[in-house]
């Protein structure tokens, strides 16, 4: 494995490559933590996993977290990197949270670009919290409570409105876009509207790969159990430029 590291507007943004093959295209990569916690070690397994085995350059941003970053400048920075990746590297993919996909409806509404697919791990989707469904999972989720997501998604908006797609991406037209993978289990509060978002893109026309892990919690992917490393294998088949 090769990393470099560059600086954009003082964030760092690392660039991991297989060391053993020419790297083919890219994907970025959008950590996650609740727009407060830095990248964890799971999610640099994961990305190492993704370059070795995709074959490809795995761009990550160490984007600002609240109260200093912001959906606006997260996700406008976001889309320019997935822009020079593309200039770079050739094809681009978007993985992570719900920051991904954010950028791929502001990559499509302004760039007119449709990226081959977006991979989403367990994304926070609508931060009105609004999802009557939300309360009947709550008891089984031992990771992720409405109080604590309102206040830090209330930081996380910024001077934006929670309906702004770049802050609630369900809350946006979904029609247009390329395919997508979601991951979700069942004991997320982030389910539901991962159900929302699987049935709204498949009637907007657009491709959608639902893996929902039965009884399983916020970030699944990313666990050190049989069940993440399924995940992980099919991440970095559907990451891999040409895939289907």
């Amino acid at each position: 494995m090769t990393i470099d590291v560059s600086r954009r507007d003082g964030w760092p943004v690392y660039r991991v490559r297989p060391a053993d093959a020419r790297p083919q295209g890219s994907v970025v990569y959008t950590h996650g933590g609740g727009w407060v916690n830095e990248i964890s070690a799971a999610h640099w397994r994961l990305v190492a996993q993704i370059a070795a085995e995709a074959r490809t350059t795995v761009v990550v941003p160490i984007y600002p977290l609240v109260p200093f970053g912001t959906a606006d400048a997260v996700v406008t920075a976001v889309v320019d990197l997935v822009r020079e990746a593309g200039e770079s590297h050739g094809e681009v993919r978007l993985a992570g949270d719900q920051i991904a996909l954010s950028a791929a409806m502001v990559l499509r509404d302004q760039h007119s670009v449709t990226l081959p697919r977006t991979l989403l791990i367990s994304p926070a989707l609508d931060l009105s919290w609004s999802n009557p469904r939300i309360p009947q999972v709550q008891p089984s989720d031992p990771w992720l409570a409405v109080p604590g997501g309102r206040v830090l998604s209330d930081r996380w908006r910024g001077e934006l409105p929670t309906g702004d797609s770049r802050v609630s991406p369900l809350a946006g037209d979904l029609a247009g876009l390329g395919p997508l993978t979601v991951f979700s289990g069942t004991h997320d509060i982030l389910n539901p509207d991962a159900h929302l978002l699987r049935d709204r893109a498949s009637a907007a026309g657009v491709e959608v790969e639902f893996h929902e892990g039965e009884g399983l919690v916020h970030v699944y992917p990313l666990l050190p159990t049989r069940t993440g490393e399924n995940a992980r294998a099919v991440i970095a088949e559907r990451l891999t430029i040409g895939s289907p």
